[in-house]
């Protein structure tokens, strides 16, 4: 979508009753409770078989002999409602209070994070720590990132844009929090994720929220996705040693990066890309992210 061109009409926030009846997803049947931050689990769960991934290439936009870009397709589903008070809109304003005492001060990031429920991308039985501030298993020795990070890295990428961020990358789709997140601040969203049995997850996941701006793919990270164009925003949800420049070439001049750097000691980093062949690096704050690999799996 072009800069300038009204946004896709979007439904959120969302009510608890409509949300909670999501689409299936298979999950692993066990999971550690977890309170460390962005901390990589192991789990040994059988995962689901792969289901056929639905493409919607665009002939007009792409060359021929690009990889498919999954779209979403919007399907309706019944709402069942629940009485939990663990999901409860209550808990979930905790949460946004308790990332402005953090620091997150972007008004419309906080009300993305307030907008999408978060107990949705993950596991049912552990729907009593979706609100806590702690990364959680979802499967494949990944973790959905916890809020103070998911909303500090989405802060950084719109700070000095004027609130105005046309395409945006993501780098790890993991269960699609963090996309849906992005998708209520940026006119348009595209994210990759490597391994096809968590691409599907993120799929099942996001169906019921009928984001229109939101694209997912399945292919390789670290190559980007140069078919789409430039980006003003990349957002990568796993640290590698560096940044790999396949993803800081497809920045548009002006555009920002935010990406985990390091292996055990990781840091922080915006990348700013201010000419052609020139950017600029700021290390922010110590994190801890699952490691970036190449390639797919499954």
């Amino acid at each position: 979508m072009s800069q300038g061109q009204e946004p896709p009409k979007k439904r959120f926030p969302l009510t608890l009753d409509l949300v909670t009846g999501s689409a299936d997803r298979k999950r692993s049947s066990a999971a550690p409770r977890l309170n460390s931050l962005q901390t990589a689990t192991r789990n040994a769960a059988k995962h689901a078989p792969e289901s056929k991934v639905v493409t919607s290439p665009k002939p007009s936009a792409r060359p021929l002999n690009a990889p498919p870009v999954t779209k979403l397709t919007p399907t309706v589903i019944q709402p069942r409602s629940t009485n939990s008070p663990l999901v409860s809109d209550a808990v979930r304003k905790a949460m946004i209070q308790r990332l402005a005492q953090q620091g997150i001060k972007d008004a419309k990031v906080l009300a993305a994070m307030e907008a999408v429920p978060r107990h949705m991308f993950i596991e049912p039985g552990l729907a009593s720590q979706a609100y806590i501030d702690a990364s959680l298993p979802i499967g494949y020795h990944q973790t959905i990132s916890q809020p103070y990070i998911v909303a500090r890295m989405i802060e950084v990428l719109r700070d000095g844009t004027e609130g105005k961020m046309s395409r945006v990358l993501e780098i790890g789709t993991g269960c699609g929090y963090q996309a849906a997140v992005l998708a209520q601040v940026a006119e348009q969203v595209y994210s990759i994720e490597r391994i096809r049995p968590l691409h599907e997850q993120a799929r099942n996941n996001l169906r019921s929220l009928l984001i229109p701006n939101l694209r997912l793919h399945y292919g390789d990270g670290m190559l980007g996705l140069p078919q789409v164009g430039s980006f003003d925003g990349i957002i990568l949800a796993a640290a590698g040693m560096e940044v790999p420049q396949a993803l800081l070439d497809q920045m548009a001049i002006g555009g920002r990066l935010a990406a985990p750097v390091g292996t055990k000691n990781q840091e922080l980093r915006l990348i700013r890309r201010v000419r052609r062949n020139e950017w600029t690096t700021e290390t922010l704050e110590r994190c801890h992210f699952v490691p970036l690999r190449p390639g797919t799996f499954g």
